[in-house]
């Protein structure tokens, strides 16, 4: 299923939000039996690239180039922990 039908009504999950699922499969001889229920899985989008890339000559040194950036508008759902 698209994001967009999970994050709209009747579903409506929030970014962040875990979810657990089960899945039931259909052919022409009829449903399987649903299955156990699957492990937690967060919903969570692509992050922002960052802006305002620029060097820091302060901490620009022999072959180390030190950077300075600002964090894109969204995390998508999850905290950014490198870039």
């Amino acid at each position: 299923m698209p994001l967009s039908v999970l994050t709209a009504d009747p579903y409506n999950l929030a970014l962040g939000q875990t979810i657990q699922a089960q899945v039931l499969a259909r052919n022409n001889y009829g449903p399987s039996s649903v299955s156990a229920v699957g492990g937690a899985a967060v919903i969570v989008l692509v992050p922002d690239a960052p802006v305002s890339l620029a060097n820091n000559p302060a901490i620009t040194m022999g072959t180390s180039i030190g950077l300075t950036w600002v964090p894109g508008a969204s995390n998508g759902g999850t905290p950014v922990i490198d870039y």
